[in-house]
């Protein structure tokens, strides 16, 4: 079996307050984006674990997609699995490419071996690998609050904007990007603004919490994000705790030639 894990942007991203188990509380609002990883998982004598594409750092065992599999095994006799990855999104970019590919292994295991797992406990199973994971058991957009894990279908489309991704040659680790942070409550709740005002209004009030450190830390990414409003979007972020950012615009003027030095991706969403 063979799927297609997608990425995700973050629309706002608000650290509310610091947890007593060390993490922190957000607000955000999470959207999926068509820029795909592939996986393939086929039954095998033995378990395996191989990759291709852009370099995955680590051993094979920390990877996220055996750690899914791992995690099912201990509750379901599956046999040995022999899985491919052709990772294609990047990492380090606040994209959550890891963690779409541990949900979506978490979904095609569900399938090929007729689990029957509904989605809640699906959801469940992806909140124990990483924050974000339960996001990409749903191919909705949704607000994310708690770590991320505590999800909230709502209506939003941008069906009819030109998305741009850009993803310098940088790698912003997540430990690094919360280092500088100062939690605080937010003047507006993401949802509210995502939902009730048009895009057009965000880039007053739709604001990333890790943009100010990060920023400051690697002026490359603010240089990204400036020039994307110079070509024409009608919103600009980092996405996540960075380094990629997008630009969200009526129509596709070629914007990506603009960015040589990057990994880029462009099109519509759905």
């Amino acid at each position: 079996m063979v799927v297609f894990p997608p990425c995700k942007i973050n629309l706002g991203l608000s650290v509310l307050s610091k947890r007593p188990d060390g993490y922190h509380n957000l607000e955000t609002c999470f959207y999926t984006v068509p820029w795909l990883d592939v996986l393939e998982v086929i039954s095998s004598d033995e378990f395996s674990f191989t990759s291709t594409g852009t370099v995955i750092p680590g051993v094979p065992e920390d990877n996220l997609c055996v750690k899914a599999y791992r995690l099912l095994e201990k509750d379901f006799d599956m046999g040995p699995v022999k899985i491919h990855l052709h990772k294609i999104i990047p990492s380090g970019a606040g994209l959550g490419g890891g963690s779409s590919d541990a949900a979506y292994m978490l979904r095609l295991l569900n399938d090929k071996f007729s689990l029957n797992l509904s989605q809640k406990t699906l959801m469940d199973y992806a909140a124990q690998l990483g924050s974000d994971c339960a996001y990409f058991i749903q191919d909705k957009p949704m607000i994310g609050t708690g770590r991320g894990e505590i999800l909230k279908e709502i209506s939003l489309s941008l069906q009819n904007r030109f998305l741009v991704i850009v993803k310098p040659h940088i790698h912003v680790s997540t430990a690094d990007a919360f280092g500088g942070i100062t939690p605080k409550e937010s003047s507006h709740a993401i949802e509210t603004i995502v939902c009730e005002y048009p895009v057009g209004e965000w880039k007053s009030i739709l604001k990333n919490d890790f943009e100010e450190t990060v920023f400051k830390k690697h002026p490359l990414i603010k240089s990204v994000k400036d020039k994307l409003y110079g070509l024409g979007a009608m919103y600009a972020s980092m996405s996540g705790s960075g380094s990629a950012v997008y630009g969200i615009f009526n129509s596709d003027e070629n914007i990506a030639r603009h960015f040589p030095d990057a990994t880029v991706w462009a099109g519509n969403v759905s």
